[in-house]
């Protein structure tokens, strides 16, 4: 499925209308989420205009049939120099002030545009764009609950055969195969699988350690599915654990449930990760080494940012992550998350594995 034109008009024509409060002419949109999200090109390399009236993609040419059949609201213009493509498109316009995207333009392409652009302005427009996909339309939620459908799915599938004896590399290749069976596109991210020790470190790569009784294995893993991504995290057990770890594993599950029933539009995402910290309180804080959560969309980890010192809020229509861990250096580590979607009074999970502590013998 291919979203239809009208819906990527309706977003050009959305950012179209800010160019003036911006006071700029032209903006050149460089972050392959965003220009897919504007004008439907899926492609890995390519370079949107947004002008007030009109909306050109520049692609080389192992894309340009690719790019006119996907893209219905801008027009498709192919090149051999980059470059020098843009600078002929921007001399026609002849536009004093250029917005761009800083942080997905390294320094050698900017210099060469504004060398070869003298007289024209280029103005970073990061934070002004920083929310640009940030609330949901129907078809995008209708996508990320399909991604986190077979994502779930392939956790499911794959805790059902795991054992004692396996390795963690093992299980994250069970993992992608079972997604890649169920649908998935590709991998939203390098899957994490931790186990034992490895399990305090938050972002642990797959090793050949074995998973042993006594262990907490914690399983990050997302998939992507037509461009959009899912992210869920599950810690099981493997046998008998110990009073400290039972006690641990309560704790960031009350957070985690009370994070997700205070989320609903309007709230301040510091508000939710505060939630987070007075359950864990003075015995667990200094064990909580990140923030509560993230956006998720085109990219699996998009704003607004669920953390203390975020000047976030809730809207309607974003999708976000609820993901407190706690992570005892040596020893093991605990993870829980859920995505879920953000409503007028509440929120909906679109991610479904169950949360309460599995134990497998």
């Amino acid at each position: 499925m291919i979203a239809s034109g009208n819906i990527f008009t309706e977003r050009l024509g959305r950012l179209q209308k800010s160019l003036s409060a911006w006071t700029i002419e032209a903006l050149l949109i460089t972050n392959m989420d965003n220009v897919r999200y504007l004008s439907g090109f899926a492609g890995s390399e390519g370079l949107l205009v947004v002008c007030p009236d009109h909306s050109i993609l520049l692609v080389d040419g192992r894309y340009t049939i690719q790019a006119r059949l996907q893209c219905e609201a801008v027009e498709v213009m192919e090149f051999s120099d980059r470059i020098a493509k843009l600078v002929e498109v921007f001399r026609k316009r002849r536009p004093d002030r250029i917005g761009f995207e800083s942080a997905s333009m390294n320094v050698g392409f900017y210099r060469e545009l504004t060398r070869r652009l003298r007289g024209t302005s280029l103005v970073a427009l990061d934070n002004d764009l920083r929310c640009l996909r940030a609330r949901k339309d129907a078809g995008e939620i209708a996508l990320m609950k399909k991604a986190a459908g077979i994502g779930s799915s392939a956790i499911r599938t794959v805790l059902k055969r795991a054992e004692s004896g396996w390795t963690e590399r093992e299980f994250a290749l069970a993992l992608e195969f079972a997604a890649r069976q169920a649908g998935a596109d590709a991998l939203a991210f390098d899957p994490i699988v931790a186990s034992g020790k490895n399990a305090a470190l938050p972002h642990a790569k797959p090793s050949g350690r074995k998973l042993r009784r006594g262990d907490f294995v914690v399983v990050d893993f997302g998939v992507r599915y037509r461009g959009y991504c899912s992210d869920e995290t599950c810690t099981f057990a493997i046998g008998e654990l110990t009073d400290a770890q039972k006690n641990a594993y309560r704790a960031v599950k009350l957070a985690h449930d009370e994070a997700i029933a205070l989320i609903r539009h309007g709230v301040k995402t510091a508000d939710v990760d505060a939630c987070v910290r007075r359950v864990f309180g003075k015995k667990y804080e200094k064990y909580f080494v990140h923030g509560t959560g993230h956006g998720v969309g085109l990219d699996v980890h998009e704003p607004p940012r669920l953390a203390s010192g975020s000047a976030d809020v809730l809207e309607t229509g974003m999708v976000v992550t609820v993901e407190p861990g706690l992570y005892f250096p040596g020893r093991w580590g605990i993870r829980i998350e859920d995505t879920v979607w953000v409503q007028e009074k509440g929120c909906e999970k679109i991610t479904s594995m169950n949360k309460n502590l599995i134990v497998m013998d």
